[in-house]
């Protein structure tokens, strides 16, 4: 049987948008922050040499260049004071959540509800602002040495660090804006649109190329179909769940007895999103953007590094995989599902399983369906990854096309549909309790008749 708020759900339509004017605002509030953001990396760090600056980042197409400058939203291949992007603040985000599943003093904090929630916030705050004061400052130092700064110095070292800085500072403030007064999830809105906004240019290079005959017609349709089959591969993942029965005994409330409900806990095939694949990404591109800031200074240890572990090559595919699939198990158990939490959750509510005994033997159990789900769940994310670094090696693709801006960009679009959605519903709903309102009012106000003359 289907419930009323699903049929609700089913029958919403899109045309009810222009009616619900709080969802209007909140859309409109979005849009205008995300333009502040946008036109915010096109103003540049003061001192950069802009020609020099272009030949450098079309060099370092394959380590900084790509998944930084996609992250960026383009603004450290123009080096805008938003070239850190947000990725400090995500960063910091990580590190305090993996920090939280291991120090029992953060996760004693993480369980004293909205006051812990806050001290935990305040820190990746702080979290945020050393690691952006590093990166900034070593990215000042390494324009510096690659010559790409009209007046080198102290003093463009300390202000491209305020700028840089100061800019990521304002797009933590712009994300959490969002979230609060607009609709989805401003940070991961500020990453999609950064990568959104780079797809077009990216596109227009790779089909020039058609043009001119260095990319056969082939390849380009090849292309093209791959990316909306493995858009659709994604999509259908993302929405795989394994529903595990929950049944809940009877109670007795008075003289009254009431049977005992059942229900289900989701767990998704991919539990831990689009982490995993951050991590390996970023530490396998670390020895080319290292190598592509040292320039010539680079030693054989590095160079051997370099030979056997770049993009494209076997041992880099095999690593990739291998540390795609353990930071998914890594992450799942230790962050986004613990099955002991879990199952004590469930006891405290009375509930379980069936078949299983609550408590430890209930967690042992979660423990094992996870494990298994996640076999497929950390594969799925690896050939989703490794698939468009396979096809840039064979077919020389010129833009950087990565599995970790497509689950990006799914996996926001799939949220914020969502939650459109939720608010449409919640609208809907307003606006059938003002109608019952109205009526109940309505007869409440009917004249009595007065009493018959005799």
């Amino acid at each position: 049987m289907v419930s009323a708020a699903e049929q609700m759900a089913a029958n919403t339509s899109w045309a009810a948008l222009g009616k619900a004017t709080d969802l209007r605002n909140r859309i409109l509030f979005t849009l205008g922050l995300l333009i502040v953001y946008r036109l915010g990396t096109y103003i540049p760090v003061p001192g950069i040499d802009g020609a020099a600056l272009r030949e450098f980042m079309e060099e370092a197409a394959q380590g900084i260049g790509g998944i930084l400058t996609m992250f960026t939203g383009g603004a450290l291949g123009r080096m805008g004071i938003f070239a850190l992007g947000i990725m400090p603040y995500i960063s910091a985000s990580i590190i305090v959540q993996l920090l939280t599943s291991m120090v029992p003093a953060l996760e004693q904090l993480k369980k004293e509800g909205e006051q812990g929630r806050k001290k935990i916030n305040q820190y990746t705050r702080y979290g945020t602002v050393a690691l952006a004061t590093l990166q900034a400052w070593g990215l000042a130092v390494s324009l510096e040495a690659g010559d790409l700064v009209t007046d080198p110095g102290l003093f463009f070292r300390l202000s491209c660090l305020i700028t840089l800085v100061g800019g990521t500072m304002f797009l933590m403030w712009l994300g959490e804006q969002i979230t609060a007064r607009g609709i989805g999830n401003g940070i991961s809105l500020i990453i999609f649109v950064g990568i959104i906004a780079e797809v077009p240019a990216a596109l227009a290079q790779f089909l020039s190329q058609g043009r001119s005959g260095a990319i056969s017609p082939a390849v380009i349709v090849g292309v093209i179909v791959m990316v909306i089959a493995v858009i659709a591969f994604v999509v259908f993942m993302e929405r795989a769940l394994r529903k595990i029965h929950i049944q809940y005994p009877r109670r007795q409330v008075g003289m009254k007895v009431y049977d005992g409900g059942s229900s289900h806990l989701p767990v998704k095939v991919n539990p831990a999103g689009v982490i995993p694949a951050i991590f390996a990404s970023s530490l396998l591109l670390l020895p080319t953007t290292i190598s592509t800031f040292s320039g010539a200074q680079t030693g054989p240890i590095m160079s051997t590094i370099l030979a056997y572990f770049g993009p494209g090559q076997p041992l880099y595919l095999a690593f990739f995989t291998l540390m795609i699939v353990f930071f998914a198990y890594f992450y799942t158990f230790n962050v986004s599902f613990k099955p002991d939490e879990v199952a004590d959750n469930l006891k405290n509510q009375n509930g379980f399983v069936p078949g299983i005994r609550p408590g430890k033997k209930t967690a042992e159990y979660l423990e094992y369906v996870v494990n298994r789900i996640l076999v497929l769940g950390s594969f799925y994310l690896a050939a989703v990854c490794l698939l468009p670094e396979i096809l840039r090696g064979q077919f020389a693709i010129p833009f950087y096309f990565g599995g970790t801006s497509v689950l990006i960009v799914v996996s926001v679009t799939m949220d914020t549909i969502q939650q459109v959605q939720s608010h449409l519903l919640a609208h809907q709903y307003e606006g059938l309790i003002e109608k019952s309102q109205l009526s109940g009012k309505g007869r409440g106000k009917r004249k009595r008749k007065g009493p018959a003359r005799r």
